[in-house]
């Protein structure tokens, strides 16, 4: 505890020692301390209600107008198990902010801190809601009270805390945003890693500030006394440390994936589990003022970069642009063993700061457990999977068009995300777009993050349409372009349509009755040689039709007036050419 601090700028975990943490009455009681003790510099915002009612506050810290210099956000507490970025933050705020340290950084950035993000998960505090995890004595849960993963919605934006933290990141636009977590996984020597983004993804012109960006805080890090990683230490096979590592590229459910979308910075912070509370809030607070001082230092050129990455971003239309990568893996949306998808890459070798440990079979489980002996360290010879491509392509469009019938539902959450579109006030007579639809659906066999997924498989194919009245266009010609893609292009691992939202139009809702199936394709099959040349070949060829009356009768039914043309076409249509809403 610092003892020339007054106590009502202190944290508990600090009043502690840092066996326990505080719960949101403390994040109120030191936004409003530090607001009275630095008036000039600090303003407290309630930017948001949580699902129960609870304030979500952050606080804006700068000795400038936070509008003249580059933006930093830290964001805290998005599980709240992790509690490390609340305590870390509000340290290392009160220090620069005392000139303590980095004396002059906030002349030259502005900080906006979230301590609490999960504020209803925040006050679900418990023993042994981090049971991997190395204090402090009680925490928070990890999911909000409507039991949504926050870390999982970025793009669906279902929670209003969510919903919250958008509309904040729109009103302030941070250059670089930090997500600050806490890792599971093996144990080894590193305390902390630090993955940065635009590095694989996003604006390739962004790459080289993206390297210097975390090379230079792991520089400083490491100038600290960390032993810092530059990825996400996930080992390719579960509890197997054999397997070596994989560099994650996040899809933007993830704010790492999230704000190389929208030309920003990401910092995904992990400290890590098994060294105790005191050192992670150390590691936690020593990344918050190293950030803040690189933010200071290069911002100016960082912010001019990408402004150059938004006017870029306007010219996509045409180009092809990544929907999804191949790295180590990628989260799917099921559970268990098929919760992830396995590397292919052999990677290459290299030395990890491990521990000694044994692998042995369990007489609980019959499985074979890994047992970790943190006083003996051990060099690890290991593969790490690093090489990213792209494994699915989009090209632009000019822009996506929005039936009316999901033009509410569609315009609330372009507006969330910041996204620019305009509403068509009368039809637009033949125009020529492109329609999506689906030759195969794969729903998802359980909810995940409430919601059953959908994975669509399929082609795009130009037809004449009529634009309605009350249709939106989402033009593509803006900053936020490859935003709109993930979003809006149907196979995009996390657009709308992966979440399920467009899920009754993969549904067939009309049947007909077996009986008159089969006198309807009897007819069809009598009249049309063709047909039942086509028929007979197929049946020929594929046993499994050969097998399947249904599969039979519906050959005869796709092909009959009476099937719903409607039926596996997503609603979005995209556009090639520049279209006018029409007023």
């Amino acid at each position: 505890m610092d003892p020339s601090q007054p106590d009502d700028l202190l944290t508990v975990a600090e009043k502690s020692g840092f066996h326990r943490t505080g719960r949101t009455d403390e994040v109120a009681r030191l936004c409003a301390a530090y607001a009275k003790a630095w008036p000039q510099h600090v303003r407290v915002l309630e930017f948001g209600r949580s699902a129960e009612g609870r304030p979500m506050l952050a606080l804006l810290v700068c000795r400038k107008d936070p509008r003249t210099v580059p933006l930093l956000m830290i964001q805290a507490g998005i599980h709240p198990g992790e509690s490390d970025g609340k305590d870390a933050g509000f340290i290392a705020l009160r220090e620069m902010l005392s000139a303590a340290a980095a004396p002059r950084a906030l002349e030259q950035v502005a900080v906006l801190f979230v301590p609490a993000f999960n504020v209803d998960g925040h006050e679900r505090f418990g023993r042994w809601n981090r049971p991997n995890q190395n204090g402090p004595e009680e925490t928070g849960w990890r999911t909000t009270a409507q039991n949504l993963n926050l870390n999982r919605d970025y793009t669906k934006a279902d929670a209003p805390e969510m919903q919250a933290l958008l509309r904040l990141v729109n009103e302030w636009d941070p250059l670089v945003f930090a997500d600050l977590h806490v890792t599971d996984g093996a144990n080894f020597e590193p305390d902390v890693s630090i993955q940065v983004e635009p590095i694989n993804q996003g604006d390739p012109n962004l790459y080289d500030s993206g390297r210097q960006l975390r090379d230079s805080l792991i520089d400083r890090l490491a100038a600290e006394g960390s032993i810092p990683l530059p990825f996400y230490p996930d080992l390719a096979r579960i509890d197997d440390p054999t397997s070596g590592f994989l560099l994650s590229v996040y899809s933007p459910r993830f704010s790492t994936g999230y704000f190389p979308a929208r030309n920003r910075f990401a910092v995904l912070v992990e400290t890590h589990s098994w060294k105790d509370y005191a050192t992670r809030v150390r590691v936690t607070r020593n990344t918050i003022v190293g950030l803040a001082e690189l933010v200071a230092q290069h911002g100016s050129a960082w912010q001019k970069a990408a402004e150059r990455a938004d006017s870029d971003a306007a010219r996509l239309v045409g180009s092809e642009t990544p929907l999804d990568y191949s790295s180590g893996w990628r989260e799917t949306g099921k559970v268990g063993k098929d919760a992830a998808e396995p590397a292919t890459d052999e990677g290459h070798l290299i030395d990890f700061r491990g521990y000694a440990y044994t692998r042995t079979i369990s007489p609980i489980s019959g499985a074979l457990v890994t047992t970790y002996d943190p006083q003996t360290p051990q060099i690890w010879r290991v593969p790490f999977r690093d090489r990213v491509k792209p494994s699915l392509l989009a090209t632009v469009p000019h822009a996506y068009i929005v039936p009316p019938a999901y033009a509410e539902i569609m315009a609330a959450k372009l507006d969330l995300h910041g996204i620019r579109f305009e509403r068509v006030e009368r039809v637009i007579r033949d125009s020529t777009v492109e329609a999506f639809r689906a030759t195969r659906v794969t729903f998802s066999k359980v909810p995940f993050e409430g919601r059953f997924r959908a994975e669509l498989e399929g082609t795009w194919n130009v037809q004449a349409f009529d634009i309605p009245s009350g249709s939106l266009i989402v033009p593509t010609a803006q900053r936020l372009a490859r935003l709109i893609v993930a979003l809006l292009e149907p196979q995009a691992p996390d657009s709308f349509a992966a979440w399920g939202f467009f899920n009754a139009h993969f549904e067939q809702k009309e049947h007909m009755e077996p009986y008159v199936a089969e006198q309807i394709a009897r007819e069809m099959f009598g009249r049309d040689r063709e047909l039942a040349k086509e028929f007979n070949e197929k049946l020929s060829a594929d046993s499994t039709l050969a097998g399947d009356p249904g599969a039979r009768l519906e050959f005869f039914l796709r092909r009959h007036e009476s099937w719903d043309e409607r039926v596996n076409l997503y609603p979005i249509c995209r556009k090639r050419q520049q279209v006018e809403p029409g007023r």
